[in-house]
């Protein structure tokens, strides 16, 4: 990166080729995991991804490069004595382009099987679209802050694109995780415990309705009781009344 260039445009350099950088890492990355892709839905979109990613790549290169600056596949210090800025980028650059080879073949062995390897990629390529959400809202915001149209209308579109991605990772992974549940737990423990549940749950039910008689059988003697209690000391009956009506006549 030239030291010339201005404090403005050396900072929108600086966050398009971390964006950049992004990108390259992310080509090596889904061309594994179109590899090991088995549902065929699924391979086709990362397919389409790529081709995006691609040309995601080549879209930040040409506006790195209108604005006077070198696209390069790690984040470009700011300016600074030009010979120690460019020893610093090539070795950093090196070694991601290097950390990014290695990433396919360590996905290949992640997993205890394979639908499980596939949603383990499908959550790191979710976590890598969030980044460059990221990467391209923070570009998007900074270029209209600095009234660069062009950066930001870039930044727009690309970052529309990598949140269509995440939406369908989004509906995928639960289909994964499912994937994953029929493939390695047994059928058997994958059943509601319907017979246990319903035999508690018919338990509790006789128990309540022999509680409910036990209690109105309790009531209809106490009624009973009282009833007959009533009669029996409680009133007078008409003979007896009329006996006592007569000895007192007769005396």
């Amino acid at each position: 990166m030239a030291d010339e260039l201005s404090t403005r445009d050396a900072k929108l350099i600086q966050y398009l080729n971390e964006a950049y950088g992004k990108e390259k890492e992310l080509e090596t990355a889904l061309q594994a995991h179109i590899k090991m892709a088995k549902r065929p839905p699924y391979k086709k979109r990362l397919q389409d991804h790529l081709k995006e990613t691609k040309a995601q790549s080549k879209g930040l290169e040409r506006r790195i490069k209108a604005l006077g600056g070198k696209a390069e596949r790690s984040p470009v210090p700011v300016p600074g004595p030009h010979a120690a800025v460019e020893a610093a980028t090539a070795v950093t650059a090196a070694a991601t382009k290097a950390l990014s080879a290695a990433k396919g073949p360590i996905h290949a062995l992640r997993g205890t099987g394979e639908a499980e390897k596939q949603l383990k990629n499908a959550k790191t390529e979710l976590w890598n679209e969030y980044e460059e959400i990221g990467n391209y809202t923070a570009i998007e915001t900074l270029a209209e802050s600095l009234n660069d149209a062009d950066t930001a209308k870039l930044a727009r579109e690309y970052r529309r694109q990598e949140e269509r991605m995440a939406n369908f990772l989004l509906k995928l992974i639960p289909q994964l995780t499912k994937a994953v549940v029929t493939e390695e737990v047994p059928a058997a423990e994958r059943r509601k415990p319907a017979a246990a549940s319903s035999s508690r749950s018919r338990g509790t039910r006789a128990a309540s309705s022999s509680s409910a008689r036990s209690t109105a059988s309790s009531r209809s003697s106490r009624s009973s009781r009282s009833s007959g209690s009533s009669r029996s000391g409680g009133g007078t009956s008409p003979r007896a009344s009329r006996s006592r009506s007569s000895r007192a006549s007769s005396s």
